[in-house]
């Protein structure tokens, strides 16, 4: 009985604080506009990771605080994806280029400093495969049809300002299979800039 009588003292006081704490708490919400450098890579079929396309990402972000410790922040993001490989022969490039949509819960473990993870699922929007040769005769360009859709998680961390400036590192570990042989799926470093409206 003691038991029980204590549990339901600690629930009604942990509702209690919570409460309290959503009244001293400012809900806000915000939006805006963030990009910045990418290098991406494919992972095959779980055999290593290619070498790195760098390219950039661009897009709007909306992030909306319940606590203040914690915010949901939804992003729709133009990504240039892909990969290189050189060797003797020459360097054969795959660029493939995404519409975005990460979800991301975000952490303030302090008010400028933030941890963020979540899902993220993705369009692909364009395509394409070349072959340099480093002579012009032996150049070639092919278009093969990937997956039109991607998902996977992401992982990151940041600082942002009063001011509504922020500084992040994300990286994107793809789940799902870029094209139907070899299982290849996207890996991408993002470092971005964002600023509030």
């Amino acid at each position: 009985m003691k038991i029980k009588c204590l549990s339901i003292v600690l629930i009604f006081g942990a509702l209690y604080f919570a409460n309290a704490q959503d009244n001293d708490t400012k809900l806000q919400s915000n939006g805006g506009l963030k990009g910045g450098y990418s290098l991406a890579s494919v992972e095959y079929d779980g055999d290593g990771e290619t070498g790195q396309r760098s390219g950039f990402h661009i897009g709007l972000y909306g992030e909306s605080y319940f606590s203040d410790f914690a915010s949901i922040q939804i992003e729709l993001l133009y990504s240039q994806q892909g990969y290189e490989i050189k060797n003797d022969s020459g360097t054969f490039t795959q660029k493939l280029n995404y519409i975005n949509l990460p979800l991301s819960l975000k952490l303030y473990p302090v008010s400028t400093f933030y941890l963020e993870a979540g899902p993220q699922i993705g369009y692909a929007i364009s395509h394409k495969e070349t072959f340099d040769a480093n002579f012009n005769l032996f150049d070639t360009s092919q278009e093969f049809e990937p997956n039109s859709f991607d998902y996977g998680v992401n992982f990151g961390a940041g600082f942002k300002t009063d001011a509504g400036v922020s500084f992040g590192v994300r990286y994107h570990l793809g789940l799902g299979d870029i094209y139907d042989d070899g299982k290849p799926s996207n890996r991408v470093w993002q470092f971005s800039v964002g600023f509030d409206f």
